[in-house]
């Protein structure tokens, strides 16, 4: 959702500016903390590259849990601080800027770490969960949204590995897979069909505000459909809990 061209980052929360949900499904996540924690309201929830915050608003409005999340676009850290007040749970959530690969480094004692869509930013799954496991607490999780190519596919991506790896890097970075919840390929369509209308739209009316900056918005729109078609067709689309051995 958010690019691969620099030049396009200032322009992110004008295009997305219709969307509040724009990573993992808080419902999926809500159903598996719920089935794989206790203690609710003691739970301490680190959620990386939170966008706009709803994932860790409606966790915190649900279960009276403490959440912190980190995104480095600052409109989105405003507009997560904005709703977490409408929802009335500003007193659970902190919302921060920042560079989740550097702030990550000083950050423990976490139940439950999310990662909702973000893409490879700590690397291959090895790297991320060595990484990420200093920051729980013994019984933690790890709750990642991301696809996967299915072992059997001829299908390959640069960023996109398939389960068998997956499954081996987790494996040997001492941890394991104790649930996934596969998103329905209808669902995604659904939503994607919603999504990219929005973020074409925005693009179009950037280009007449920018049309010496055409050609980055209408690759932006191409790259978001065949994003789209990938999503829908190409992988699996997965929302996994991993724990420790």
């Amino acid at each position: 959702m958010d690019g691969s061209d620099v030049a396009l980052f200032p322009f992110l929360p004008y295009i997305l500016q219709d969307l509040w949900e724009i990573g993992a499904s808080p419902k999926v996540i809500i159903g598996l903390v719920r089935k794989h924690t206790k203690n609710y309201s003691n739970l301490r929830v680190l959620d990386l590259g939170c966008g706009k915050g709803a994932v860790s608003i409606k966790l915190a409005k649900e279960f009276n849990c403490k959440c912190f999340g980190i995104d480095a676009i600052k409109e989105f850290i405003d507009e997560a601080n904005a709703k977490a007040g409408e929802f009335g749970v500003d007193h659970l959530c902190q919302f921060a800027v920042a560079d989740i690969r550097e702030r990550i480094i000083a950050l423990t004692r976490f139940d439950i770490i999310i990662l909702g869509a973000i893409g490879p930013v700590f690397g291959d799954y090895f790297s991320t969960l060595t990484i990420l496991s200093k920051c729980l607490t013994e019984n933690g999780i790890i709750i990642i949204d991301d696809g996967y190519i299915e072992n059997e596919s001829e299908y390959i991506h640069p960023l996109i590995q398939k389960q068998e790896i997956i499954l081996r890097q987790i494996k040997n970075s001492g941890m394991r897979i104790i649930d996934q919840v596969i998103i329905n390929k209808n669902e995604i369509k659904d939503a994607d069909d919603q999504i990219f209308a929005n973020l074409k739209k925005r693009c179009q009316e950037l280009i007449e505000k920018h049309p010496q900056q055409k050609e980055l918005f209408e690759n932006y729109i191409i790259n978001q459909d065949e994003a789209n078609d990938v999503l829908e067709t190409k992988i699996v689309c997965a929302t996994m809990v991993i724990r420790k051995k």
